[in-house]
């Protein structure tokens, strides 16, 4: 029998984690929980995921490097060759905030690559595959900032708003295969990448006046990565409180 499978990119914390762990209980999929430095945070994901009564593995690499990602990824399909991903959700993201004006080169490469290469990187791999079943769930996580653009986040905004467009194009050229891809923008979200923000402050800009939380992503995108979205595709779906652009 198929293994089915989806894969969560830095799934190990924060959205990717709940994505991950929502992903298991709703759509019963094994799940590759990608990591790329805290194997433990990507071990305790997986213990959640079988303590819940499913079933998942780690994959330790750096989305942003072509060769780890194709090395690890081989290994893994030879040794499961029954297996087929069906989903993908392209989470691994990095931030290096600053004023554009004094951006080291390295802060703006290291976050255009782990988010946009990595897109790159981990989709094509299976893309060929996907469009063989005639079957698959691309879902990008990008940003308010891909979107409507973040003083101080030029580089993420970069990295975000590319696989906004590059999600728009993919859609168009494998939806007659049955292959869907959408992607989901998070506003102010609470996890570890928003810990150090003023929330008092921020959540006088957000209509529904709060921090969203890390599940209710997770929720939107299981529904994306279901049977049921079978429609909806190159879709930007923002979920952000009515923080619109």
């Amino acid at each position: 029998m198929t293994k089915k499978c989806a894969l969560v990119t830095g799934g190990s914390r924060g959205i990717g984690k709940a994505i991950a762990i929502q992903l298991a209980k709703d759509l019963q999929y094994h799940i590759l929980i990608n990591y790329q430095s805290n194997k433990e945070a990507a071990l305790e994901t997986q213990k959640t995921i079988e303590s819940l009564g499913g079933s998942a593995e780690v994959l330790g690499f750096d989305v942003a490097d072509l060769n780890s990602t194709q090395t690890v990824l081989n290994e893994w399909k030879e040794a499961n060759n029954d297996a087929v991903v069906e989903v993908i959700v392209n989470n691994a993201g990095i931030t290096r905030d600053g004023l554009f004006m004094w951006m080291q080169p390295e802060d703006w490469s290291s976050v255009i690559n782990t988010s946009l290469n990595g897109f790159f990187n981990v989709t094509q791999f299976f893309m060929q595959d996907m469009l063989r079943n005639k079957y698959g769930r691309i879902i990008n996580m990008v940003s308010v900032s891909g979107v409507k653009g973040t003083p101080g986040q030029t580089n993420y905004s970069a990295a975000k708003g590319a696989i906004v467009a590059a999600t728009k194009a993919l859609a168009q050229e494998v939806a007659k295969r049955k292959v869907t891809v959408n992607a989901v923008a998070p506003g102010f979200i609470k996890t570890d990448m928003t810990a150090d923000l003023d929330e008092k402050e921020l959540v006088k800009m957000i209509p529904a006046n709060r921090f969203g939380e890390a599940e209710e992503v997770a929720e939107l995108v299981s529904f994306l990565a279901s049977k049921k979205s079978g429609y909806i595709t190159g879709e930007i779906i923002n979920i952000n409180g009515g923080i619109y652009s």
